[in-house]
């Protein structure tokens, strides 16, 4: 069987580990264009690109799949199976019907739950207790296709977004294994998807980083913890960017309006939220490095009353 495997980022880098190791053929992998990193802007190729190299699998960088040129060069390669994992790009029909096998997508959630591109921040986000890989057939719409095969995975209490990708993108690769062996043997049964069922987990904007005190400590605490760690969630404090990245919720009853610092004491700093409190561990003011909150209070005189958040902050929705 003739594979062209696409894919990025980290997430994607076990399954085509896990593809060379079981034997399988792959002839051409596609990823996304070297991209700037860091503060020196150094131009930086895809996790997925690097691993390719590495194993001598011919890689493909199209700055626009879509492009006819772009569509010839993967077709050349004559799959027989297409394996995407977090490439990057909506890929044309041309490519995904031309395989024998088709193409298939190994997707971080339990679909129709959490379609797009954010599923496993969202799954945190949104205090799921579990989660898991779904593997289906690719189509024109966003992650649409049939449901080949599933696995589930469980969200632990102190998971962040990073610890989670992780066991995913683990756990992603051992099902695609067996999902091939499935389709190879024609044991595989595809299962139309709920459509009415459906979420969605769009990409991430700046917004959905800013913490809303007004909301509970749970839910600050999974959006904390679903942002940890990248992109890291944020408020204001004293009129600049404050993130934090790592903080406990504490049920405790208060008087105070949203944000207010409640207490701060021996290494400890507790913000109101709009039930209960947030315990601060870890934060980076603007312009430091990352430090945890005892780190930060030795160097910052922070004062009970003081306000987290922006002064003009309206209540939202939780």
């Amino acid at each position: 069987m003739r594979i062209v495997f696409m894919g990025t980022p980290d997430f994607a880098v076990p399954s085509l580990q896990h593809l060379v190791n079981e034997g399988y053929q792959v002839v051409g992998v596609v990823t996304q264009p070297d991209r700037p990193k860091g503060r020196k802007q150094i131009m930086t190729p895809p996790p997925v690109k690097v691993l390719a190299e590495q194993l001598g699998i011919e890689v493909f960088q199209p700055v626009k799949i879509k492009e006819e040129t772009a569509i010839q060069h993967v077709l050349q390669w004559e799959p027989d199976l297409i394996i995407t994992a977090a490439y990057g790009q909506i890929i044309p029909v041309a490519i995904l019907e031309k395989p024998r096998f088709k193409a298939i997508n190994v997707h971080a959630s339990l679909l129709p739950k959490y379609r797009g591109a954010a599923p496993i921040h969202q799954s945190i986000i949104q205090g799921e207790k579990e989660t898991g890989i779904t593997i289906m057939y690719m189509v024109k719409e966003l992650d649409a296709g049939d449901i080949l095969t599933q696995v589930r995975v469980p969200i632990e209490e102190k998971d962040t977004v990073g610890s989670l990708h992780d066991k995913l993108s683990q756990a992603g690769s051992k099902l695609l294994i067996e999902t091939i062996r499935q389709i190879e043997s024609g044991e595989i049964n595809p299962i139309p998807q709920q459509h009415e069922l459906a979420t969605y987990a769009p990409t991430l904007k700046r917004e959905d980083e800013r913490i809303n005190w007004n909301k509970t400590n749970r839910e600050i605490y999974n959006q904390i913890r679903g942002l940890n760690p990248w992109p890291v969630a944020f408020t204001t404090f004293r009129d600049e960017v404050f993130k934090i990245w790592w903080a406990e919720p504490v049920d405790t009853s208060h008087q105070e309006k949203p944000g207010t610092v409640l207490l701060v004491d021996k290494g400890e700093c507790l913000i109101a939220t709009g039930n209960g409190a947030i315990a601060l561990k870890e934060v980076q003011p603007a312009g430091k490095r990352k430090m945890d909150i005892s780190s930060f209070l030795q160097g910052t005189t922070v004062a009970k009353g003081e306000k987290m958040g922006d002064s003009n902050e309206q209540e939202m929705d939780s």
